[in-house]
């Protein structure tokens, strides 16, 4: 009763600043609400021009930080939201007041454990960049090398645990009193976007994700990941080295500085392929004021608090279906999906394949610089739920964080697809990893993988075979037959013998 209360009176707050932006229209969507509340709902609401979703978003900024990073993660879920509101959350912006320079540098010596004139020449106190979870503070060390520091805003970690109780809480009321949005699953959707921030709160997640991305790209000249200063980072500050250079969608200075917005574009549709099919491992806030030219043309990402991960099954799925897609074959494109597992088998192919030609037909004969892949996967998105395919996280994530660098790619240049310029590094993943050879490959692995497994397969046979004859009173004659069927180490021998041998012809056939 004591969490409801609280929580209720929280609510009349939230209600309010919902109402002066004219915010409450998804009450409207919620069946069983009481009609005394609907009524009350009615009374409170002032009508706003604009679109619903803009509306929400100007709503979820005077709601403050956990309501401003809830709102961008509900950005990446066009399927329960819609594309439209989907589209206008994601450009909300976390500027944020910023805390004083003082309360910085108290962080920094409790975090650190040494006065901040120990670990910094100079630092300053004014920020360069203050949003909802950190603000950033440029220094130089006290070795001379140019750094950005974040830091955490005080009381944070409390504001966000009191917030996402009482998300939790509408999302229990919801499932609980409106079993029709039960199939939007609130309670899943509040516990992923509670477990991302919780990675958010520590700073050396975020150095981690940024090292393992420098180490990716450790010999592509064209894609410079920042080195964290692991000396000077903990779990509520993060030191990185200074990136200096253009913002990536600011053509005039591009251009002023003698770059070429073409070979940038190249770069950077390079840069996503091989973050994406490559690794599994990419940037999944890639805005372009986290995106940075260096004088020589180098790219340098910034900001590495929100990171994707697609297993290589994923990848290989994703390929083949966009190829699929782009060609017209759309029976394969489902044939897709079902071998996947995406879409359960009592589901029609045929009608499945229908309904992707519904999404590729109106692209056909399109010019690619027209065509929007981010946008494809959000209708093929919409259109799956009819066929029962389960949400795919991890795509969600990457067709938003593709919607970005489309957009950032037309900036540059708005008659060219960066897909179209990273299609030859495709075709090459696809022949690495479909290909004969590549199965083969795979092939050979299983059985090498086989022949390492198989002395501690045989040993557990043994013992099981010595617990038997040991602690089981059996006939004498079983007795004989199972010390018989124990394997020796000739036997074991023979074995490895054999596997290995069929490895070698394996691996013969694809030097071939």
């Amino acid at each position: 009763m004591l969490r409801a209360g609280r929580h209720l009176l929280r609510l009349i707050g939230i209600a309010r600043i919902l109402a002066r932006h004219d915010a409450l229209f998804f009450a409207d969507q919620v069946p069983g609400l009481p009609a005394a509340l609907k009524m009350a709902i009615g009374l409170i609401r002032r009508k706003v021009p604009g679109r619903p979703g803009r509306r929400l978003a100007d709503a979820l900024v005077a709601l403050g930080p956990s309501f401003i990073k809830f709102g961008q993660a509900l950005a990446t879920r066009s399927d329960l939201i819609g594309e439209e509101m989907a589209d206008d959350l994601a450009q909300l912006q976390d500027r944020l007041p910023p805390f004083a320079g003082g309360i910085a540098r108290t962080t920094l010596a409790a975090e650190l454990g040494r006065p901040v004139e120990d670990l910094y020449r100079s630092f300053d106190d004014v920020p360069v960049a203050a949003a909802s979870i950190a603000q950033v503070h440029f220094a130089v060390t006290s070795d001379d090398r140019e750094v950005a520091v974040k830091i955490l805003r005080p009381g944070i970690e409390a504001a966000f645990t009191r917030d996402l109780d009482l998300l939790r809480w509408i999302a229990e009321w919801v499932q609980r009193m409106a079993p029709s949005l039960r199939r939007l699953k609130p309670i899943e959707v509040v516990d992923t976007f509670a477990e991302t921030v919780r990675m958010e709160m520590d700073l050396r997640l975020e150095g981690a994700a940024a090292a393992e991305l420098k180490e990716n790209f450790k010999d592509d000249p064209d894609f410079r990941v920042p080195a964290v200063d692991w000396g000077r980072t903990a779990r509520r500050v993060l030191t990185i080295e200074r990136v200096a250079g253009i913002r990536i969608d600011d053509v005039p200075a591009l251009l002023a500085a003698g770059h070429d917005p073409d070979v940038i574009l190249a770069k950077s549709a390079q840069a996503f392929f091989r973050q994406v099919f490559r690794d599994g491992f990419f940037h999944a806030d890639m805005h372009p004021g986290n995106m940075f030219v260096t004088s020589d043309g180098a790219l340098a990402p910034v900001d590495f608090g929100i990171m994707g991960r697609i297993e290589r099954a994923t990848r290989i799925f994703l390929a083949e279906m966009l190829r699929e897609f782009l060609t017209g074959d759309y029976r394969e494109v489902a044939m897709v999906h079902f071998r996947a597992g995406y879409v359960p088998r009592h589901k029609s192919l045929d009608a499945f394949a229908q309904a992707c030609r519904s999404i590729g037909e109106p692209l056909m004969g399109k010019p690619l610089n027209e065509i929007s892949v981010g946008r494809l996967l959000a209708q093929l998105f919409r259109v799956t739920e009819t066929f029962e395919m389960e949400v795919q996280p991890q795509l969600l994530l990457l067709q938003k964080t593709m919607v970005v660098a489309e957009g950032v790619g037309r900036k540059l240049n708005p008659s060219v697809n960066m897909w179209q310029l990273a299609e030859p590094l495709i075709a090459e993943w696809m022949r690495e990893n479909r290909g004969p050879e590549a199965r083969m490959g795979e092939t050979v692995a299983d059985l090498m993988r086989a022949v390492e497994r198989l002395p501690r397969l045989l040993a557990e046979a043994e013992t099981v075979a010595g617990a038997l004859v040991d602690g089981v009173r059996l006939h004498p004659e079983t007795v004989k037959q199972l010390q018989a069927a124990r394997p020796t180490g000739a036997h074991r021998l023979l074995w490895a013998a054999v596997t290995a041998l069929a490895a070698g012809i394996a691996a013969l056939a694809l030097m071939r």
